[in-house]
């Protein structure tokens, strides 16, 4: 009888210690960080098609700043990876395929190797648009694959701080690119 006992204890001692892992690894998920699954190539050459990437989410509220990768909710609960050009109070716009945020032309390092393939096929790969205003608690986002990336420019519009998911922090996958991002 007395192993019949410690059979049972041991088996409840595991489902516990199983249960209590999967409920904190929900919690971290939930709350803290989850993985995302890059689709489409409007990242390039930042992140790829099939890239996974590790999101922080934030407990409250988070200000995001510009230059930050984010993820965000779409109107049919489609996620979307863009680059946050301008925030609340920015003018932004393009003029002869120039990004100026409140009238400073800004370097985009990020967009060196799209600019160059672009310019040798004739193509502008900004698109130049009016200057637009970022009201409070709005985002003006861009993929950095600027000729092929739907954004705040051409679908997406201006994007509601309470939709955004969280800020890419890591590529995981594929394990050979292990990296921080920028």
């Amino acid at each position: 009888m007395i192993p019949d006992r410690n059979m049972k204890n041991e088996t409840f001692s595991w489902l516990k210690s199983i249960l209590i892992i999967v409920a904190v690894i929900m919690l971290i998920r939930t709350f803290l960080f989850t993985p995302y699954k890059v689709e489409g190539v409007s990242m390039e050459p930042t992140l790829r098609n099939q890239e996974r990437i590790l999101v922080s989410k934030s407990l409250v509220e988070k200000k995001y700043n510009r230059g930050d990768i984010v993820i965000i909710k779409g109107d049919n609960s489609e996620m979307f990876i863009k680059r946050i050009i301008g925030v609340a109070g920015d003018k932004i716009e393009v003029k002869n395929n120039i990004l100026y945020i409140n009238d400073v032309q800004k370097k985009e390092r990020y967009l060196d190797k799209n600019r160059q393939e672009t310019h040798e096929e004739g193509e502008k790969s900004n698109g130049d648009f009016e200057a637009i205003l970022i009201p409070e608690n709005e985002y003006f986002v861009m993929g950095d694959n600027r000729l092929v990336s739907m954004d705040s420019r051409n679908g997406l519009g201006l994007i509601k701080q309470d939709q955004v998911i969280g800020q890419g922090k890591y590529v995981f996958y594929p394990f050979t690119d292990l990296r921080k991002l920028d």
